[in-house]
C-alpha cells in the first residue's frame, strides 16, 4: 500500500474550511465506493479519509485549543502562543497523522503550519523565519501534497467567523474568539501572509478566491485533489 495523502485547508477565519472539509471526505468517500480514481491504480488509499484539525484532533490538542483560543484566559504572550500551536501539531503528527499517511490513507487537516506562518509569523509579526524553523525542528519538514486556501472578502470572511463563536457560545458555552477579537490590521497581516505563501509555493498551495457559493468552491476543491490524484497515479 502506497503512503496516503495530507491534504490541508488554510485560510482566515470564517473562510468556510469546516464546510469544504465535509464535501470532500464525502466525494473521496464516494469514489472510493464505486471504483473511481481516487480508488484505483497509483490513487488507491486504504478506507475512508481521516479528517482532523489544528489546534485540536487528539485529547491533549483539545486542551491546547481551549487555552489558545479562549478569549477569556489569561494574555499569551506571542512566542508562548506560537509554541503551543508547535506542541498540538507534534502531538497531532504522532497521534493521528503519520499513522494514517502510513496506512496509506487520505489525511484532511483543517489548519497546519500554514497557520502559524499566517497567524503568529504574519498577525504577531514574529517573521516566517521562526516558524518555518520550528517546522522544521518539531515536525520533521512533513508538508501537505496539497493546500486548498480558501480566500474570501475580508469583511464576510470575519463576519461569517464573529456569528459562529456567537452562535457556539450561546449552545454550548464555548469560546473560541481569541483571534476574531483582533483588530482589522491584525487580519489583514494574516491575509498578507497566506497570500505570500501560495506566491511561495505555488505547486502545493491552491488558491480559491473570492465570495463563491459553496458548491462552486467545491468545484475547485475538486479539480485540485484530481490533479494532485492523477499525478499520483502517473507514478
Amino acid at each position: 500500500m502506497p503512503r496516503g495523502l495530507l491534504i490541508t485547508f488554510e485560510g482566515p477565519d470564517g473562510a468556510g474550511k469546516s464546510t469544504q472539509i465535509k464535501k470532500l471526505a464525502a466525494w473521496l468517500e464516494k469514489q472510493l465506493e464505486e471504483g473511481g480514481e481516487a480508488g484505483s491504480g497509483g490513487g488507491k488509499f486504504a478506507g475512508a479519509p481521516v479528517v482532523t484539525r489544528q489546534p485540536g484532533g487528539t485529547a491533549t490538542g483539545d486542551r491546547i485549543r481551549a487555552l489558545t483560543l479562549d478569549s477569556r484566559g489569561a494574555v499569551l504572550a506571542p512566542m508562548a502562543e506560537m509554541a503551543l500551536m508547535f506542541a498540538d501539531r507534534a502531538q497531532a503528527i504522532a497521534e493521528v497523522i503519520e499513522p494514517a499517511l502510513a496506512e496509506g490513507r487520505v489525511v484532511l487537516c483543517d489548519r497546519f503550519t500554514d497557520s502559524t506562518e499566517a497567524y503568529q509569523g504574519g498577525g504577531r509579526e514574529l517573521g516566517s523565519e521562526t516558524v518555518l524553523e520550528l517546522h522544521r525542528l518539531i515536525c520533521g519538514g512533513l508538508q501537505p501534497d496539497l493546500t486548498i486556501l480558501l480566500l474570501p472578502s475580508f469583511e464576510a470572511s470575519l463576519a461569517r467567523a464573529r456569528r459562529r463563536n456567537e452562535r457556539v457560545a450561546a449552545q454550548n458555552g464555548a469560546d473560541e474568539g481569541r483571534f476574531e477579537q483582533e483588530q482589522d490590521a491584525f487580519h489583514r497581516r494574516v491575509r498578507e501572509k497566506y497570500r505570500e505563501i501560495a506566491l511561495r509555493e505555488p505547486e502545493r498551495v491552491v488558491p480559491i478566491e473570492g465570495d463563491l457559493g459553496i458548491d462552486e468552491v467545491h468545484a475547485q476543491v475538486v479539480a485540485a485533489v484530481e490533479k494532485l490524484l492523477g499525478v499520483r497515479a502517473a507514478g
